[in-house]
């Protein structure tokens, strides 16, 4: 296990000495008693700053040395200590830099908890340089994907359930992966609730007894009781019926399950992961989903963004697909990389993954080029909705009109005539008659 190094900064000695007792064994400690010398570099994984360095409650000398040492560090993880719990001075602790602030006198389990998650974290970052292999890992460095890096180690311990909504492709099974995988050995079940019948659904859960129903010729083990020490990874939980949702429920309320026929009900230890890209709370409003359940189900929650949200990751995302297509070694060209960022990927990353493995397979050139791109996806063209439409010119005019805008941004914006015809699906002729017609100043 690799040695890690917290930086505690505190002019109580008792203070400093209990953190040395009480921490990891893979920590180390450099501790400092006073705001001088605040190292400006330094192979530090976490900083504990105490806000009252001199023991005068009515200075918070600790603001400065979180500044000065998120300035210099900025990758580094500061967390804040006091026994002053004042609002004010915990907000500007987490504006100076501070991602935590705890409260004096330290609880030793909660300062064991908060070093796991940040080593958590540490593992999660430091996974995106590895070279490729097998795992699932969270690739990406955009603003967004270090909060989503930051959300995941922030569950390690965490034993109530978790709630992973995002649309389809932005990633919720490689973070259900990712937060599972940061808690040891143990077991994952992994099940997706659409593909099981509703009639099987509970027998497939919670297990049945021999004879309790026609076919049950033998004793069978429910998922939730299999994944007992685990984690169960319930996928697309919008589609689990009403009639079982409180099942459901009952099974997370209680931690209890029972098997189908059994007289006695069994304790198991599973946390619950699951996931939907569907709004729960709208389908709370519709009807078709229990409001107690989704209370019990997102205490924990992360919402992951779609793509289009995070495209400073694409370059990224799309070399590491393209690096594990070994045999087929491809580069992207700068053309390349703006034709993708002008997509707006509806299927978000695994859209960008299908995409990419089309590329290694039918670009040419050890370059992909702008045109291999456009072979496969088409940019996005938004034309502005006027605000101001004037009814009195009939619904022909107005079509008609924006009829030519769309052609306007269209050429505007892809800058190439074949492609403008494949994308809106018409002949190279017509488009160029079209083009004649709304007198749109086009050179080809």
């Amino acid at each position: 296990m690799q040695n890690l190094t917290l930086l505690a900064i505190d002019d109580d000695e008792l203070i400093l000495q209990s953190l040395k007792v009480g921490m990891p064994r893979h920590w180390r400690l450099e501790a400092l008693s006073s705001p001088k010398n605040v190292p400006t570099t330094g192979d530090y994984t976490a900083a504990f700053v105490d806000m009252h360095l001199s023991g005068n409650t009515m200075r918070a000398e600790g603001l400065d040395v979180i500044k000065k040492l998120k300035e210099n560090m900025p990758h580094l993880e500061i967390i804040a200590m006091s026994g002053d719990l004042d609002r004010d001075l915990m907000e500007k602790c987490l504006r100076a830099g501070a991602s935590r602030y705890m409260a004096k006198p330290l609880n030793l389990d909660e300062v064991v908890l908060t070093l796991d998650k940040i080593e958590a974290l540490r593992l999660l970052q430091a996974a995106s340089f590895r070279h490729p292999d097998q795992r699932a890992h969270w690739v990406g460095e955009s603003p967004e994907s270090k909060n989503i890096k930051r959300q995941i180690a922030f569950l390690k311990g965490e034993t109530g359930p978790i709630l992973i909504e995002g649309e389809s492709g932005t990633g919720k099974e490689v973070v259900a992966q990712l937060i599972y995988r940061q808690e040891g050995e143990r077991p994952l079940i992994t099940v997706n609730v659409a593909a099981i019948p509703e009639n099987l659904f509970e027998s497939e859960l919670f297990g049945h007894t021999r004879g309790s129903f026609t076919g049950a010729e033998q004793n069978k083990i429910g998922l939730a009781e299999a994944a007992h020490g685990g984690d169960l990874f319930l996928d697309e939980i919008e589609a689990l019926p009403l009639t079982l949702q409180v099942k459901l429920l009952r099974f997370l309320e209680s931690g209890e399950i029972r098997r189908i026929g059994a007289k006695d009900a069994l304790r198991v230890n599973t946390r619950v992961i699951s996931a939907t890209n569907r709004n729960l709370e709208q389908m709370v409003k519709e009807g078709s989903f229990r409001e107690d359940l989704l209370w019990r189900l997102n205490s924990k929650k992360i919402t992951l963004p779609p793509l289009r949200d995070r495209k400073a990751d694409i370059v990224e995302l799309a070399n590491w697909f393209l690096s594990q297509e070994k045999n087929r070694k491809k580069d992207l060209s700068e053309d390349a990389i703006t034709a993708m960022k002008e997509y707006a990927w509806p299927g978000n990353v695994r859209e960008l993954k299908r995409v990419c493995e089309q590329l290694a397979l039918i670009a040419p050139l050890p370059v992909i080029r702008k045109e291999d791109v456009l072979k496969i996806v088409s940019p996005s063209v938004v034309v502005p909705y006027a605000e101001a439409v004037d009814f009195n010119q009939g619904l022909e005019k107005i079509l008609f009109n924006f009829e030519g805008q769309v052609l306007t941004q269209a050429l505007k914006k892809i800058n190439d005539v074949d492609e403008v015809a494949r994308v809106l699906q018409i002949s190279r002729s017509n488009l160029y008659k079209k083009i004649k017609d709304f007198n749109i100043d086009w050179k080809s």
